[in-house]
C-alpha cells in the first residue's frame, strides 16, 4: 500500500510517500514501513506555497503516479491555525480527488513514534514531546512504552509538569527549556505519521472525520467594526 503522508503542524512542511505492508499474513496490526520519498522544508510562512510541489516532487522521485496512492495520512496538530489547516486541506483534497481514505493522526504522536522506532528512548520513565505553540507556549504530550499517557495540551513551559519524564524531544527552540536529556527528533516524519495510523490502514478501517487539534482559539480575530449591526449597536 502506497501512503501519502503530510504534516504542517510545526514550522516544517513535511510530505512523503511510504510503502506499508503487513509484517506477516496473520499479523493484522504489525506493519513494515519503507519511506519511498520524502521532502521536509522548515519555513513557517511557506506551508501553502511548498506542500503540493513537495508532494509532486516525491511522486516524481519515486517514479509513481497519483493514482498509485492508496491512502493519505495527515498530521492534525496540535498546531497554529493557519499552518495546520494547509496540510489538512491538502490531504483532504488529494483524498477527494483520488477517492482514497484520509486518516488524521496527532502530530506529537508521530514524533514520539519516531523516537521509539529509532530506539532513541530506552529509559523507564516517560518521554515528553513539545512543539512551538507561539505566544511563549508549547504544545505537549507524554508517552510511555510508545503510548500517549497525557496530553496533548498547551501551556507555558514553566507551568508544564515534567517530573515523570526521562527525556524530551521536539522543537529545537524549546527542548532546552527542560532539564532533561534531549533526543534528536524535532518534527513528524512521513514514516512516523504512517506508523501511527498503520493499524487502521492495514484493517482498511473507515477513518474518522479530520478534526484539527487547535487547543485554543485562532490568533486572527474578526475586525470589531464588522461585528456591529447596521444600527451601530
Amino acid at each position: 500500500m502506497l501512503v501519502l503522508a503530510v504534516d504542517t503542524a510545526t514550522p516544517a512542511v513535511t510530505a512523503g510517500l511510504v510503502e506499508l505492508e503487513q509484517a506477516a499474513p496473520d499479523a493484522v496490526t504489525a506493519a513494515e514501513l519503507r519511506t519511498v520519498a520524502s521532502r521536509v522544508r522548515v519555513d513557517a510562512r511557506a506551508h501553502a506555497e511548498v506542500l503540493t510541489p513537495q508532494i509532486l516532487e516525491c511522486l516524481t522521485e519515486a517514479g509513481r503516479s497519483r493514482t498509485d496512492i492508496a491512502a493519505v495520512v495527515a498530521g492534525i496538530g496540535p498546531g497554529p491555525f493557519t499552518g495546520l489547516r494547509v496540510g489538512m486541506a491538502t490531504a483532504a483534497a488529494f483524498g477527494d480527488a483520488l477517492d482514497v481514505p484520509v486518516y488524521g493522526v496527532c502530530s506529537l504522536d508521530a514524533i514520539a513514534s519516531d523516537v521509539f522506532a529509532q530506539g532513541e528512548f530506552t529509559a523507564d520513565g516517560e518521554l515528553l514531546v513539545v512543539t512551538d505553540a507561539r505566544r511563549r507556549e508549547v504544545y505537549w504530550a507524554r508517552y510511555r512504552a510508545g503510548l500517549r499517557v497525557a496530553g496533548p495540551d498547551v501551556v507555558k513551559p514553566a507551568a508544564l509538569d515534567h517530573d515523570s519524564a526521562a527525556a524530551v524531544a521536539g522543537s529545537a527552540s524549546h527542548v532546552d527549556l527542560f532539564d532533561l536529556p534531549v533526543l534528536p527528533v524535532e518534527t513528524p516524519s512521513p514514516a512516523g505519521l504512517v506508523r501511527v495510523a498503520a493499524a487502521e490502514l492495514l484493517a482498511r478501517a473507515v477513518p474518522e472525520p479530520l478534526v484539527p487539534l487547535y487547543l485554543r482559539r485562532p490568533d486572527a480575530v474578526e475586525n470589531a467594526y464588522r461585528t456591529l449591526d447596521r444600527t451601530g449597536a
